[in-house]
């Protein structure tokens, strides 16, 4: 079992990852305030001391710990830190990501140490975003100066406040981004705000403030607690969790994670950069993943290269096991070519132009956001032209060789019975929250366009299908669901109109001869020899005729769809790139 010490956004992010594993674990929060969905975790709530802590691990058979409290909790920390030592456990911490420390920012050790910067730049008028519970630590400052706290409006808040003899006259309340509004009205001098990271809105704080030229002043997030008996695996993102877990816990996952040849390749070109500079050839190197948070990717090197061997998990793959190079160097500009074994667009469509290598957008950003020197990069596959027969490349017009693809950098294989368990509990846990309408989404862009129409529901009230979108529909009917709106993207949705209902790319391509068809339907003649890519159709199709094409898809989706939902209402939505729906 795992527990897991949450009550963060990072802890609720925690609780997805393991919960899609579909085995049990516990959640662990102080309070009773954080509004969680957990699909197979079961929460705790009450703070428990050492000792307590230790009990109910053995009583639990608690194998490993993850730790995704707030960076401040200190004294947590250093609790969860002894726990592991005690019952010989290893730790994931869990963290932020964090910006770089910018040097226009007064960045202070602690509390103390801000009130004597404080003072010692003659600050007298300051906005406090640290929080209603670090009132007291700066009470020797606001006792002699003005100052005034942002606070949550809530109980346990403003009882803090008031124990520390704060005046009521001077605690303003948090409103979502508002932090611009109150420098504008409360003209202060300088704002101290905590190292929050990203989650905490640093940026968007630390921002303001420099837009109104406010003086800020920053407490430093404190070390986390080490022991030398105890591992700890420090990850900042989804996706260095699931891999720490996999590591740690191995059995706790039925499937296992792997790497996309994108973040192999952006890892091998970090590596050779890296030699080619420093001379250094570390055994493994950081890797930024398109959603900023960093993992760690074991790299080897050869004759004028650095290479990274392809772990694909679980996730059934032919490239499983390949050797992916990067051989780098110097330029007057950061360029990335392809080498033998990877493919060549051939046909229009893709991210770059015929003639190109196949090196998608997303990968071809994580390089240059990995790497920040003016450096020439070769990606090559040894075997990459033998093994792309067996892929779909040459029917989608990539010749040559592999493609470099990726969009999150990780590949996630799901068990089908554990993530569709997912998808019931969080239909339960959405017709619980009593509204009366549940949206089905196939991620989270599609759920971000959608939430802009209904913006009165509840979070609990949209759910993610991924490509089951035939067993969702059914479980809301056996849940008596009424009322149900199902958002899909084009890719998915042509699949889906010829009667697929799991749209995973390993079952079903697009059938283009049925595309051809729903665009007759809709009085659209469009040559589709080269069509590669469902969503090429909203650039080819002629801007009148598209909420027709759109009617047709919704049409088609309908007479699959809806029979599964006998006793409710469907709505279907189309989706395009940018987010424009049609109905």
């Amino acid at each position: 079992m795992i527990l897991v010490f949450g009550g963060t956004t990072e802890g609720r992010h925690a609780a997805k990852v393991l919960d899609e594993s579909g085995a049990t674990y516990f959640y662990s929060t102080r309070g009773e305030l954080q509004d969680i969905q957990l699909a197979h975790g079961i929460r705790l709530t009450g703070g428990m001391d050492v000792a307590e802590m230790e009990s109910f691990c053995h009583g639990h058979d608690i194998r490993l710990l993850v730790d995704a409290a707030h960076p401040f909790a200190e004294a947590l920390h250093r609790n969860v830190v002894e726990l592991a030592s005690l019952i010989g456990v290893p730790v994931i911490r869990y963290d932020r990501i964090y910006p770089p420390r910018d040097i226009d920012l007064v960045w202070c050790r602690d509390y103390d140490d801000a009130v004597h910067q404080l003072n010692e730049q003659g600050i007298t008028r300051l906005l406090a975003l640290t929080g209603a519970n670090t009132i007291v630590k700066l009470k020797p400052y606001w006792q002699e100066h003005e100052c005034w706290f942002r606070i949550l409006n809530r109980t346990v808040s403003q009882q803090s406040a008031q124990r520390a003899g704060f005046p009521a006259n001077h605690l303003v309340y948090y409103e979502q981004d508002d932090t611009a509004t109150l420098l504008e009205q409360l003209q202060p001098q300088a704002m101290i705000t905590k190292e929050s990271g990203t989650s905490g809105g640093f940026a968007e704080k630390t921002g303001a403030a420099r837009q109104a030229g406010v003086k800020v002043f920053v407490v430093k997030r404190p070390e986390y607690p080490s022991l030398p008996d105890v591992v700890i695996e420090h990850v900042n993102g989804p996706y260095g969790l699931r891999r720490a877990v996999e590591r740690l816990f191995p059995e706790f996952y039925p499937l296992h994670s792997g790497l996309t040849t994108g973040t192999c390749a952006t890892a091998a070109a970090i590596a050779a950069t890296r030699r080619l500079l420093t001379g250094e050839t570390p055994h493994q190197v950081p890797v930024i993943l398109p959603d900023g948070e960093t993992i760690h990717v074991a790299v080897q090197y050869g004759d004028g290269y650095a290479s990274v061997i392809k772990q694909s998990g679980d996730d059934p793959d032919v490239t499983n096991g390949i050797e992916i190079r990067a051989s780098v160097d110097k330029s007057d500009k950061f360029e990335i070519h392809g080498g033998e074994g990877v493919g060549r667009f051939t046909v229009p469509g893709f991210d770059f132009p015929p003639g190109e290598p196949a090196i998608n957008k997303a990968p071809r950003q994580m390089m240059r956001d990995n790497i920040q020197e003016n450096v020439s990069i070769t990606i090559s596959v040894p075997e990459g032209a033998t093994i792309a027969r067996r892929t779909f490349n040459p029917r989608l017009g990539i010749e040559g060789g592999i493609s470099i693809i990726g969009v999150s950098g990780i590949v996630k294989p799901f068990s089908e019975e554990a993530f569709v368990a997912s998808i019931r509990k969080c239909m339960q846990v959405a017709k619980a929250s009593g509204s009366d309408r549940v949206v089905i989404n196939s991620g989270g862009k599609s759920e971000r366009f959608v939430k802009a129409l209904y913006p009165n529901l509840p979070q609990q009230a949209f759910v993610e299908y991924g490509n089951y979108i035939g067993e969702t529909l059914a479980i809301a009917n056996d849940l008596g669901i009424k009322n149900v709106t199902l958002g899909v993207m084009l890719g998915k949705a042509v699949k889906l109109a010829a009667g697929n209902l799991d749209t995973h790319s390993r079952l079903v391509t697009m059938d283009k001869e049925f595309v051809a068809t729903m665009l007759h339907e809709a009085g659209i003649d469009l040559d589709l020899t080269d069509l590669t890519l469902a969503r090429e159709l909203w650039n080819r199709i002629p801007q009148e005729k598209l909420q027709d094409f759109a009617s047709v898809v919704i049409t088609h989706c309908t007479r699959h769809c809806a029979p599964l939902l006998p006793n409710g209402k469907l709505t279907i939505l189309l989706i395009d790139d940018v987010g424009k729906i049609y109905s």
